[in-house]
């Protein structure tokens, strides 16, 4: 692990091979993620972030994240900054506090749905949103050392975790009186930050919780459980007899679903069933979703048979809120599970999401009622392509064996299909993700393509 003192603050780090992905800083910890490289991101932060006012910090459970916080801290308090440390709490907290109590923006210490070797760096700015690219360049720029390192006087630190309180406070009015009683309801809390607040919330609300991994564990985080790995959760619903169950990922700013009939529910099933319930209310403007291009063509296909719009977006939750921002929309999010609210602070909050949809359902109605009046999704199959070389990853585009093969799919599949392929912004993977009216298709061309990709990049 890189040694702390040898890299004084504001002091380039060589290599300069750090850079934002889709959602912050991410990587190995001991090798990308140092506390070498959190202390200049601390320090290069508190430059770039606007006021005087104190910058939040929070984390998830990881085991490495005490020492990730600790080297923010440094930074922060080198760049004068003072700071609030909120301890173990949801993504979704930094950015909603950040917003309520007027902070200059917020770090999180997470890697989300990352293994527990991983950790990584989300920042907030002063309106609770992800940090703008002129921003993050600005930061990078410092860690490459391409700008000048202004020291000040040592900011203060304050240990603020009170201030969930007022986190939770705001997930509970968003109900608006609207209460879970007798609704017996699966929480898989996956080890991470939902256990700080998630069980003991529905359980306020009335809700009959059975909790599954509900103690904070950074060596368990994300293993084998939570919304990356959803059969704990459906066998939990259907031994238990459970209306609905929800799993969250390590920092839970995003849910995915199972109905009482143990089937996905994920975020386009989420996205069609909360816009639904706001435009009977006359509360979705232009009946518009924002969705990505992961999004199924059911769900697409469903939403315009009903008059509403589908704007689509690159993957990553910051495409969704700069489109929703675009648009005026109210309402968007991503397959995945990270869904987003105009009308609760524009971050994906995982809680906040599956309270909602929770509390969507009248007086004895199910879920699986709901799931049943919504949509069929498409045949979709995802498969991940390791592709350690940087290069060749995000330039796939250049493998003309490559694109000619998925020219041919999409060919062959017609308007009954569709071919996506990306590189991964938070791991060195190509996902290669086919979709089509017929299964024999999507199996045929994800293992041809992905094959084919492994063959091409990696030879």
């Amino acid at each position: 692990m890189a040694d702390l003192a040898s890299h004084p603050v504001g002091q380039p780090l060589g290599g300069g091979g750090v850079s934002f992905g889709t959602d912050g800083i991410r990587g190995r910890v001991g090798t990308v993620m140092t506390p070498a490289l959190a202390m200049q991101v601390g320090y290069w932060s508190g430059q770039v972030l606007p006021s005087d006012a104190p910058v939040l910090l929070g984390m998830d459970s990881r085991s490495s994240g005490p020492m990730l916080v600790a080297a923010l801290e440094a930074g922060l308090a080198a760049a004068g900054r003072e700071v609030w440390t909120l301890g173990l709490c949801p993504t979704p907290a930094v950015a909603r506090l950040v917003n309520q109590f007027q902070a200059a923006g917020g770090l999180m210490v997470s890697a989300s749905h990352n293994p527990p070797e991983d950790n990584g760096i989300k920042l907030f700015g002063p309106s609770g949103a992800k940090l703008s690219r002129d921003q993050q360049q600005a930061i990078e720029a410092g860690l490459r050392g391409e700008v000048r390192p202004a020291l000040t006087s040592c900011g203060p630190t304050q240990r603020r975790t009170e201030l969930l309180e007022s986190y939770t406070a705001l997930l509970e009015n968003s109900l608006e009186g609207r209460r879970l009683d007798g609704r017996r309801i699966v929480l898989d809390l996956c080890w991470g930050s939902a256990t700080s607040c998630a069980e003991s919330l529905f359980r306020r609300l009335g809700a009959e919780v059975i909790a599954l991994h509900n103690q904070p564990d950074g060596a368990a985080i994300n293993v084998g459980c939570g919304s990356t790995h959803l059969e704990p959760l459906r066998q939990a619903v259907m031994e238990h007899g459970a209306e609905m169950g929800f799993a969250f990922d390590g920092d839970a700013d995003r849910v995915l679903a199972v109905d009482g009939q143990g089937r996905l529910v994920d975020g386009d099933h989420i996205l069609y069933l909360w816009g639904s319930a706001l435009a009977d209310a006359d509360a979705l403007p232009q009946q518009r979703l924002v969705a990505t291009v992961m999004s199924n063509l059911g769900f697409e296909r469903a939403w315009t048979a009903r008059g509403g719009q589908l704007e689509r977006t690159a993957v990553g939750d910051q495409h969704v809120h700069a489109a929703m921002a675009e648009l005026g929309a109210v309402l968007g999010g991503e397959q995945s599970g990270h869904i987003i609210s105009a009308d609760h602070g524009m971050s994906g909050d995982g809680v906040l999401t599956a309270l909602q949809l929770a509390a969507l359902l009248q007086p004895g109605e199910m879920l699986s009622d709901r799931v049943d009046q919504s949509f069929r999704s498409f045949p979709q199959r995802l498969r991940n392509v390791r592709v350690p070389d940087r290069d060749r990853r995000k330039g796939w585009q250049q493998c003309d064996g490559l694109t000619t093969a998925i020219a041919a799919a999409e060919a062959a599949m017609g308007d009954e299909g569709r071919v996506l392929v990306r590189a991964s912004g938070t791991e060195p993977l190509l996902r290669v993700m086919v979709e089509a009216s017929c299964q024999e298709q999507v199996d045929h061309w994800t293992d041809h393509l992905s094959e084919l990709a492994d063959q091409l990049l990696n030879a």
